[in-house]
């Protein structure tokens, strides 16, 4: 990540881990404070006490503490931040955890794993610990768990693995930094991020599943249906498929219960399937199978706890095989707490449309595309409360699965205050990323990499550090950027080299730039026509 500077309550930070303070006009609402995945290779922007700190991989990079033989703490963020969530993603066989509220680094509270198998909130002042909360965390030691830590007045909430485990008062401590802890022991720490909430529309950062839903009205005789038509590389006549079409001449179903759901994406054949209120979906991606329509009855629609995958399983194939997964519709759903990515698109599969859906807090991406996959569109979409956005390429080894294929468009989506992947590109060409309206990222908005080919045209970039890029990180790729809009603290583009137009396979008419952002943020989401 590139260093960025904002104001923020009068305060200039300077870090290189994603600080977002944001001035945002309209009406309030949850905003994200910081956040740091350290896929940069650094920790700038942290200050530490005891220990020793380093970058490694585990995965992907992590910030570990290696030092068992001390109590160790690496602060970041304002002191004058008061009512926020800290979450980070921990392993550890012993005690440690995250921090809010720091005064200083012996003076916090923190949410701590410990030995025994067991969450510990705690008061720490002096380096005392005063235990004011236990429960029982499950999960084995040693292993990944997500834990948050919400403070709001004296009221003190703790989370692993999105299930609230302890709560407690205490108003020993007002404001803060917040933190990363660890007693006695090493621990790896990685996906940290601080989000606040206030009064006003938009969905809670604090919370890992959305809101219950008032109840919905059952669809009108023959279901829900898919509403308006694709545009991109979804419409393209290719693999055997003309467009996409999804679950069109089959029946239609609603569902309302994950065993209901689960069945019916893994059905055979064309089918409509009208998901009715928030289903919580065990931990894991299910795998959708072809000719499916997948979509929220209403603007309360949604799916928590586990994700879709749309694709075979991995293999290491480096052509289509002739049942790779296709023509499927996803439409207007919220997806919150996915365990692993919210959607999935992998091992070659192909018409695929993602379309007028809320995401946001899931653990890795929200909308993944790899593995050889093509003629996908994704339209429409509002991503917020989130690091890891959209992948586009699996890695910079995936050449022999990826190289000709990823062509993916990328239109009229929000990234609301996502920092990074929005999307990050490897091998595909070309990928088409016209009239989304891009709101303080403070990493990179398009970033094309490893030979990738990206047309980037048409989009407005508020706030946006470094807003497109070849040379973000790892082999360089090819991008060209034209009739974009720039406000605010925008950069300006990094680009060069060639890209083969989208007009080569598909007719597309761009939307005046200046107008993108209110066209977007009026349009985007769910619930809208």
């Amino acid at each position: 990540m590139r260093q960025v500077r904002w104001l923020t309550t009068g305060l200039a930070v300077t870090a290189s881990a994603v600080l977002l303070s944001a001035v945002i006009s309209g009406p309030a609402r949850a905003e994200t404070l910081f956040g740091d995945t350290f896929d940069d290779g650094n920790a700038d922007g942290w200050s530490r006490n005891g220990g020793t700190w380093s970058v490694i991989t585990d995965g992907t990079p992590a910030y570990r503490q290696s030092n068992a033989g001390t109590v160790a703490r690496a602060l970041a963020g304002s002191t004058s931040w008061t009512d926020y969530t800290v979450q980070a993603r921990v392993k550890t066989a012993g005690t440690a955890g995250v921090a809010a509220r720091a005064r200083s680094t012996s003076q916090y509270y923190a949410l701590v794993l410990t030995a025994g198998g067991a969450v510990q909130l705690q008061r720490v002042s002096g380096g005392t610990a005063t235990v004011l909360a236990t429960g029982a965390a499950g999960g084995a030691t040693g292993t990944w768990r997500t834990l948050a830590l919400t403070v709001r007045g004296s009221t003190l909430t703790g989370s692993a693995d999105g299930t609230t485990v302890v709560t407690a008062t205490d108003s020993a401590y007002p404001s803060g930094r917040i933190g990363l802890v660890t007693s006695y022991t090493s621990g790896v720490f990685d996906d940290v991020a601080v989000s606040t909430t206030v009064p006003g529309p938009g969905p809670s950062a604090t919370s890992p599943t959305p809101p219950s839903p008032t109840p919905t009205t059952p669809p009108p005789p023959g279901g829900c249906a898919v509403t308006g038509t694709p545009a991109g590389f979804a419409t393209v006549n290719a693999w055997g498929q003309n467009g996409t079409t999804g679950g069109a001449g089959g029946p239609t179903v609603q569902v309302d219960t994950a065993a209901e759901l689960l069945s019916s994406i893994a059905a055979p054949g064309p089918l409509t399937i009208c998901v009715a209120g928030v289903i919580t979906l065990p931990a894991g991606m299910y795998d959708v199978t072809s000719d499916k329509s997948i979509v929220g009855v209403g603007a309360t629609a949604g799916i928590t706890g586990g994700g879709f995958n749309i694709g075979l399983p991995v293999s290491s194939v480096t052509s289509p095989p002739t049942d790779a997964v296709h023509n499927v519709i996803i439409q207007n759903l919220s997806f919150r707490g996915a365990s692993d990515d919210s959607i999935n698109v992998q091992m070659f599969s192909h018409h695929v449309w993602i379309d007028h859906n809320d995401l946001a807090q899931g653990y890795d991406g929200l909308i993944d595309i790899k593995r050889g996959s093509s003629y996908v569109t994704v339209s429409w979409n509002h991503t917020h409360h989130h690091t890891k956005n959209m992948l586009l390429g699996h890695d910079d080894s995936n050449g022999a699965q990826d190289t000709g294929r990823l062509k993916v468009t990328y239109h009229h989506n929000w990234f609301d205050a996502t920092p990074q992947r929005n999307p990050r590109v490897r091998f595909g060409e070309p990928v088409h990323v016209y009239n989304n309206y891009y709101f303080y990222n403070t990493d990179t908005g398009v970033a094309c990499q490893n030979t990738a080919g990206c047309m980037v045209e048409g989009n407005y970039f508020e706030n946006v550090e470094e807003p497109v890029t070849n040379t973000y990180a790892g082999p360089s790729g090819r991008c060209v950027a034209r009739n974009n809009v720039f406000a605010g603290e925008s950069g300006a583009p990094d680009c060069s080299g060639t890209v083969q137009e989208p007009s080569a396979y598909y007719s597309y008419t761009l939307d005046d730039p200046s107008t993108v952002k209110s066209l977007v943020t009026a349009g985007a989401g769910v619930g809208k026509p």
